[in-house]
């Protein structure tokens, strides 16, 4: 029997992604490319520096206490290097707090020829090599984000399978080099479907995904599955409440995912922060079908809205700002037990059309 690379880093893979899902505990998605956390400073009215990016990035790593409630970080590759004012590395701090460094490892997508604007997500050229460089910096973990769509023929079986793929060659290749891989197929909520068509067209891309870490020998064991909850289209007229999305997402999943992977961390997709958690906590009181995974968050948007509003970038600001983010990071632990009373979050929708990292 030939051996595979990544039986070396086989037990590791599966603390790692154990501990990142432990009960109470979730992800901060702070992997927002150079662009993307320029839209976000757009409306604080912040500019898009290098110093404004670390002096933010250092308010969120240097918050007191968020450590118990989130258990890894996502991160963009100029955050890796990056150090508080008074030259500290932020992966020290990280260490420091048992936080588990993540990295995202995806280049953004392209379109795929002969569809109606579906994309493949790009990356897999020298990947193998910057996991090995990842790892050797303190990285634990990685992220790929699939982007497909619902509309006219959408998603179409190409767009599924090429993502398919795409997402189970990347984990295989983080696992040989003890990355544990975090593989997001987002199926994005833009439209004016039902709840009804977005759990069919997510069965058929779940499945598709599972397919494909079965047929690239990818160890479930150490994988964490990061997809969009079952949710009415963002045009849809319709609106469900937060057991009936909890129902549909569930179902979803179980028909989808197996239960050796050890769990499932949702995108919070755009989601209000209140929305976000409200539909997490419903989704972990669910005992009526059945979910051998644990089930937690990695946010971006739905963990950090509130706390770029406080922040504004301004010094005087940080201590609000780290509240702001404490508190969302607690709601969103306490969701993870099903035990979120509510109400701390903001209701405005955070949704961008087409949404890019």
């Amino acid at each position: 029997m030939v051996s595979n690379p990544r039986d070396k880093f086989k037990e590791e893979l599966i603390a790692t992604a154990k501990a990142i899902v432990r009960p109470g505990y979730g992800i901060l998605a702070a992997d927002e490319s150079t662009g993307t956390i320029g839209k976000r400073f757009d409306k604080i009215k912040v500019e898009n520096n290098f110093e404004n990016r670390r002096a933010y990035r250092e308010l969120l790593v240097t918050t007191p206490n968020w450590e118990k409630h989130i258990s890894g970080i996502i991160m963009f590759e100029e955050t890796l290097e990056q150090k508080t004012k008074d030259g500290k590395p932020f992966l020290e701090i990280l260490k420091e707090r048992g936080v588990i460094p993540g990295i995202k490892v995806d280049k953004g997508v392209v379109q795929i020829a002969g569809t109606n604007g579906e994309t493949a997500t790009t990356g897999i050229d020298g990947l193998g090599e910057r996991c090995k460089k990842y790892y050797a910096m303190g990285c634990r973990f990685a992220k790929w984000r699939a982007v497909l769509k619902i509309g006219e023929g959408m998603p179409s079986d190409m767009a599924i399978t090429e993502n398919a793929h795409n997402l189970a060659r990347y984990a295989s290749i983080c696992q040989e080099n003890g990355l544990c891989p975090i593989v997001e197929p987002e199926v994005l909520v833009d439209g004016t479907h039902t709840i009804e068509v977005c759990a069919r067209a997510c069965e058929r891309v779940f499945a598709a995904v599972m397919n494909a870490l079965l047929k690239q020998d990818v160890l479930l064991e150490g994988i964490l599955i990061k997809p969009n909850m079952i949710l009415p289209g963002s045009e849809c007229k319709e609106t469900k409440t937060p057991q009936e999305i909890a129902w549909y997402t569930v179902r979803t999943l179980s028909r989808t995912f197996v239960g050796a992977i050890p769990g499932i961390v949702f995108l919070s997709g755009g989601q209000s922060e209140e929305g976000a958690t409200q539909y997490l906590n419903a989704i972990n009181q669910l005992t009526e079908l059945a979910h051998p995974w644990k089930l937690s968050f990695s946010y971006g948007r739905a963990l950090q809205a509130s706390c770029l509003d406080a922040w504004q970038g301004k010094e005087e600001n940080v201590k609000k700002a780290q509240e702001a983010f404490f508190l969302r990071a607690k709601g969103n632990s306490e969701a993870t037990l099903g035990k979120y009373a509510g109400g701390t979050g903001s209701t405005e929708s955070l949704h961008v059309k087409s949404y890019v990292y």
